[in-house]
């Protein structure tokens, strides 16, 4: 499939690991490529992967060392996330990043901000000025061009024919 869409022209990004998508057919969240039969399979995928054109590998929860090894064999760059520091790249997903969800993080999760109290008091500072009709006020409303609020105090629905 990588192939037939590179062959018409599309850029393909693999992504090897953990793929979320799939993660009910993997038992759940769990780290991969931690026995050696799996671990030497990503290898394998990973260069076909490359053979087939894709342009970039995500690696998503591996050891950092499978990685590594990945990033030191393929000519492809790597982006980790939850692959240790050798990747050619890192991403993160920006909810993480800035602390937006609550509860569990995966270990290699580090929320550069507390998110979560923060949009949580915004929220509900917001829901408490509409409950109180203290928003939107004049000053956040827009305005009908001078004259046309007679013709709209006027106006009558059209009777059907």
């Amino acid at each position: 499939m990588v192939r037939a869409l590179v062959d018409c022209e599309i850029p393909v990004m693999g992504h090897l690991g953990l793929t979320p998508q799939s993660v009910n057919v993997m038992g759940g969240f769990k780290v991969q490529g931690r026995k050696a039969d799996d671990a030497l399979r990503l290898l394998e995928d990973a260069h076909r992967l490359q053979e087939a054109g894709c342009f970039a590998l995500v690696l998503e929860g591996i050891p950092a060392e499978l990685a590594a090894r990945a990033t030191e064999v393929l000519t492809i760059p790597t982006i980790g996330i939850g692959a240790g520091p050798a990747c050619s790249g890192q991403v993160l997903v920006f909810h993480d990043v800035l602390g937006l969800t609550k509860g569990h993080r995966p270990k290699f999760v580090r929320a550069y901000a507390d998110g979560f109290h923060v949009l949580h008091e915004a929220l509900s500072r917001w829901a408490a000025d509409v409950r109180k009709g203290a928003f939107p006020t004049a000053q956040e409303s827009y305005r009908l061009p001078e004259g046309l609020s007679d013709a709209i105090a006027s106006w009558t629905p059209a009777t059907p024919t």
